[in-house]
C-alpha cells in the first residue's frame, strides 16, 4: 500500500485534521477525564478490530490522536478510513476535533560529514532502533524524543549549528509569524514557501515553520 502526499491527504477532506510531519493528527475537546477514556476505548476497540493502531495521547481535557501506517512510514488508505471511523465516534459523543495549535517538533544539525555523526546520534536518542525511512535522520522508535534530520553544509560557513523545525498546519502561519514579529524576531526568507519559512529570534537563533505544502 503506497503512501500518499500532503496534497491528497488534504484533499481528503477530514475536518478538524492535518497532515504534520508524515502523519495524519488532531485533538479531541473533552469535557472530562471519563469521556476522554471513553473515547479512547472507543478507538481501541476499533483498531483491534481493524489491526490498525493509532497513536493516542489521553489528558484531562483533550484526546490528541496521531495516525499513520508504521510499516511502510507514512499516511495511507487505512489512515483515512480510521480518521474518518474516529471523526464520527467524536460526532455521536457531541464531540469536537480541531487542528489548531498542533505542532510537531524535528531538529535539523548542519553538518558536512552526516554519515559521520548519524551514528552518534543514534547511540544516544536512538539505542538499538533499526535506520528510519530517511537515510539522514534519526527517530525515536516510540515517538516520544522529536526526529533529528542532519542538513549538508559547508565545513568553512558560520553557521548555527542547531536549528528547530516546527511543523505545523498551514493555516497557522500566518499567525505564528505575526506573534514571532511582534515578540522582536524578524522574518529572515520566504524563499521556500509555503514549504518552510525561516525566522530569527532577536540574537538570531533561527527556526523554521514547515508545512506540508509544494513537498514530494
Amino acid at each position: 500500500m503506497g503512501t500518499l502526499t500532503g496534497k491528497q491527504v488534504a484533499e481528503a477532506g477530514l475536518d478538524g485534521w492535518t497532515y504534520l510531519l508524515g502523519a495524519l493528527q488532531t485533538r479531541i475537546r473533552t469535557p472530562d477525564f471519563a469521556a476522554g477514556l471513553a473515547l479512547v476505548a472507543a478507538v481501541g476497540a476499533e483498531a483491534e478490530r481493524v489491526d490498525h493502531h493509532p497513536d493516542l495521547d489521553l489528558r484531562y481535557t483533550h484526546v490528541d490522536v496521531r495516525l499513520w501506517s508504521h510499516d511502510v512510514g507514512g499516511v495511507t488508505q487505512r489512515d483515512l478510513r480510521l480518521a474518518r471511523f474516529i471523526s464520527g465516534l467524536a460526532a455521536d459523543s457531541g464531540l469536537t476535533l480541531s487542528a489548531a495549535g498542533l505542532a510537531r517538533l524535528e531538529l535539523a544539525l548542519d553538518t558536512p560529514e552526516h554519515a559521520a555523526v548519524l551514528p552518534f546520534w543514534r547511540a544516544v536518542l536512538a539505542p538499538g532502533a533499526p535506520p528510519g525511512p530517511g537515510a539522514d535522520e534519526v527517530r525515536d522508535p516510540d515517538g516520544v524524543l522529536p526526529t533529528v534530520w542532519f542538513q549538508r553544509s559547508g565545513r568553512d560557513e558560520p553557521r548555527q549549528r542547531w536549528h528547530p523545525d516546527v511543523w505545523v498546519d498551514p493555516p497557522e502561519v500566518d499567525a505564528r509569524i505575526a506573534a514571532a514579529l511582534a515578540a522582536g524576531g524578524t522574518l529572515v526568507s520566504d524563499a521556500e514557501a509555503p514549504s518552510f519559512w525561516v525566522l530569527a529570534d532577536p540574537d538570531g537563533n533561527r527556526v523554521c515553520l514547515c508545512t506540508w505544502q509544494q513537498r514530494a
